[in-house]
């Protein structure tokens, strides 16, 4: 198995596993605090998130394309100055962030709340902003560790610390929100406090395991240190400049989808007010981007997955100029994307309505589900520029995702309030879509231009993906509707867990099947598919 599949497993099964967890506790979090609190909750954490990757400058990710391409020149001692050098800096940036986002919590919360008909106060909001931005003191240096582990191609520390962390922090989490809201009879505010604070909990625990992981990997990474027979003996001065020069695009990559939300978090209120909406505008928002999204990021998952295990691997063969490598990798990636993203945004979109009613209620399903119907198939977008941006940092071509992301955020800035006027709730998810292929398309052209790879493989086998999804949609539509006749998940929610468990069921069994069948699997995930052979005959 190569090590971008394998490392790609790793980490997306990791990913996929924490995320899970991410959308399986806002269900009983959200029966908790209700609209009020998850509409608070998203308030905090997209600041947050932004602060966050501008606390790390991007180093994390940057360090992990700098010690591969030093290992790969059997110079480790340049990877392991670096790290020591890139802790430091992680260390200050992290408490100036802090500071930032604690003492701009009320402007944060002035420009995030409308006039009106929001049910979320000033002083609540503030408050709620400033309990999370204590993540913001711990989390940077541990995501440079992870970096560190990944440059050198070791993908399990991050799978496993991203656990750990999201486990400690669901569990914090709810048991405070529990005992504010059932024990102590605080007030809803108080209780997402402590659930944004849970972020900085979660945090510890992911640092201590891979301190955990560092004592026992140092002795085989000191060994590689002894074995050295050259060094570029490059000065701090040199190794920052060139870090930087990788730094600065990962930065804006990895607060694509925040600065996406943070531009709803300041536009949406306002429009939806205008458009006369205001009275379910703060519940609309939270079901996009907090409840929807915890749905739409599970498929997500494998493009961030993918795009960090993909980075260190492209960095090597752009090294050493091995196109035919390279041109495999990159083939590879977009292909796995495709056959396994595609089909799971179409089955979300097609049982969203089941989907959300099974996870959050039936009460206004027909206008919540309707929501995620529209936002499922953004996902494929959002997984597809990660990867496009990670390949475009691996091979050097990295400043190119500023002109892309730009191109994106304007377009959502232009579109944004006047969709949302003129097509409700569902214009923010249409602006976004738009913002988001514009900066993909520019991607991918950019790749091509940058190494003059060909996309007729991917366009072949997507071809093929795309009738095998059309198969199996038509199969769960069936399935839904027949079921749907006898017991309508739009009143029951039983009926709607149902109806998804086996539609989906149904749906993922028959389009792995053809899969195989078709030797597609084999084809792009190589000959380890066989293991399917006693399950799965080919005819």
């Amino acid at each position: 198995m190569s090590k971008i599949l394998k490392g790609t497993m790793i980490l997306t099964g990791a990913t996929f596993l924490s995320k899970f967890l991410g959308m399986i506790y806002t269900v009983p979090f959200e029966q908790m605090v209700g609209p009020e609190g998850m509409e608070l909750y998203f308030y905090a954490y997209t600041p947050y998130n932004i602060l966050l990757s501008l606390s790390t400058l991007g180093v994390p990710m940057a360090v992990s394309k700098f010690v591969s391409k030093y290992n790969s020149l059997e110079d480790y001692q340049t990877g392991r100055d670096m790290f020591k050098a890139g802790m430091q800096l992680m260390g200050i940036t992290g408490i100036i962030t802090f500071l930032i986002l604690f003492l701009s919590a009320e402007p944060i919360a002035q420009f995030s709340l409308s006039n009106e008909d929001t049910n979320a106060s000033l002083e609540d909001t503030a408050m709620v902003i400033r309990m999370v931005a204590f993540a913001l003191l711990i989390i940077p240096s541990m995501s440079i560790i992870r970096g560190f582990f990944q440059g050198n191609e070791s993908m399990a520390p991050t799978g496993i610390s991203q656990v750990i962390e999201q486990i400690v922090r669901i569990i914090f989490l709810l048991v405070s929100v529990y005992l504010v809201l059932y024990v102590f009879e605080g007030s809803i505010p108080t209780a997402i406090g402590y659930s944004t604070f849970a972020a900085f909990i979660g945090g510890i625990a992911s640092l201590l395991v891979l301190i955990v992981f560092w004592k026992k990997r140092k002795p085989y990474l000191d060994r590689q240190l002894e074995n050295q027979e050259y060094s570029y003996d490059l000065s701090k001065k040199s190794m920052f400049k060139e870090l930087i020069s990788y730094a600065g695009p990962f930065v804006l990559v990895g607060i694509a989808t925040p600065l996406y939300q943070l531009i709803d978090q300041f536009t949406f209120n306002k429009a939806m007010a205008t458009a006369g909406l205001g009275s379910i505008s703060g519940a609309s928002l939270s079901a996009i981007h907090v409840l929807s999204h915890k749905l739409v990021i599970i498929p997500v998952t494998l493009g961030i997955g993918l795009s960090l295990a993909l980075l260190p691997a492209i960095t090597k063969s752009f090294t050493k100029n091995n196109m035919n490598q390279l041109n495999h990798q990159i083939n590879q990636a977009l292909q796995i994307v495709a056959l396994l993203i595609i089909p799971a945004v179409t089955g979300l979109a097609v049982l969203a309505y089941e989907a959300y009613g099974s996870f959050y209620g039936v009460e206004n399903v027909d206008y919540y589900g309707s929501l995620l119907r529209w936002y499922a198939p953004v996902g494929l977008l959002f997984a597809t520029y990660t990867v496009s941006a990670a390949i475009l940092q691996g091979i050097n071509r990295q400043n190119f995702a500023l002109v892309s992301l730009g191109a994106g955020l304007f377009i959502k800035l232009v579109t944004n309030s006047l969709f949302i006027i003129s097509f409700g709730a569902k214009g923010s998810i249409i602006s976004t879509g738009l913002a988001v292929l514009v900066a993909l398309s520019l991607n991918l052209w950019r790749i091509n231009r940058g190494i003059r790879f060909s996309y007729k493989p991917v366009f072949k086998r997507t071809l093929l993906i795309l009738i095998l999804t059309a198969i199996m949609t038509f199969t769960v539509w069936i399935v839904k509707f027949g079921f749907g006749l006898v017991w309508n998940p739009l009143d029951d929610r039983l009926a709607s867990l149902f109806i998804l468990m086996i539609s989906a069921g149904l749906g993922g069994l028959l389009y792995l099947w053809m899969a195989y069948q078709t030797t597609l699997l084999e084809r792009i995930l190589g000959g380890r598919v066989r293991v399917l052979d006693k399950f799965l005959k080919r005819r």
